[in-house]
């Protein structure tokens, strides 16, 4: 397939995680892209998304006694 170059105007720190994040996977920072492109226009990025808002909601008490456990020893030694 006959490949198109594109061009995009990000904040630095954004093209910064791009990069770093295309490398981690041994990827070129276009196949990348083109990855995530194709995730969210076949809605797999939206079903991830879905999944992991279910997740957080079922399992929310859990994070909640956690959170509240780490700021009540936190406290404690504060004083």
């Amino acid at each position: 397939m006959a490949k198109t170059q594109l061009g995009a105007r990000v904040e630095q720190d954004v093209a910064d995680l791009a990069k770093q994040r295309a490398k981690d996977l041994g990827l070129s920072i276009g196949d990348y892209l083109a990855r995530l492109v194709q995730d969210d226009a076949s809605g797999l990025r939206a079903r991830g998304v879905d999944a992991a808002a279910r997740f957080l909601a079922e399992h929310q008490d859990v994070f909640d006694e956690a959170e509240d456990a780490q700021q009540t020893s936190a406290g404690a030694r504060a004083a």
